[in-house]
């Protein structure tokens, strides 16, 4: 891995990606981002997907994504499914003690841009998970 890694940079298009109207550019971004066998793994699966799962007699396994073709279409299904609201992002935070390395406390900020792309509101709610 290179050690000089922009992680706002790397973390800023891992978000687009899942933002991206454009499959083209989409595609593009996960190309980019993931290995040819990178995987995505759904650990707990919705309830839905559990219970059906346990209804066949099926072992609920993790969801997985694997390969730019899959993640492709698991990116965009999500951006199909779940990407409502032009101008709002969810951005979900940790605090980490400088002196422990512990997490030590997080929250989710919902943030509403403006036409130019400055922040508008910042609703935080603080431990969510």
């Amino acid at each position: 891995m290179n050690n000089q890694l922009d992680v706002k940079l790397w973390a800023d298009r891992y978000v687009a990606q899942w933002n991206e109207s454009d499959p083209d550019r989409r595609s593009a971004l996960i190309r980019t981002l993931w290995a040819a066998d990178g995987t995505q793994v759904l650990v707990n699966p919705p309830q839905e997907i559990h219970d059906a799962a346990v209804a066949l007699a099926f072992p609920v396994p993790p969801l997985e994504a694997r390969g730019h073709d899959a993640l492709n279409a698991r990116v965009a299904r999500a951006y199909e499914t779940f990407v409502l609201l032009p101008n709002v992002l969810g951005v979900r935070w940790s605090m980490v003690s400088t002196s422990t390395g512990q997490a030590v406390g997080g929250g989710l900020d919902i943030l509403a841009l403006d036409g130019d792309g400055r922040l508008r509101t910042d609703h935080q709610f603080i431990g969510v998970s």
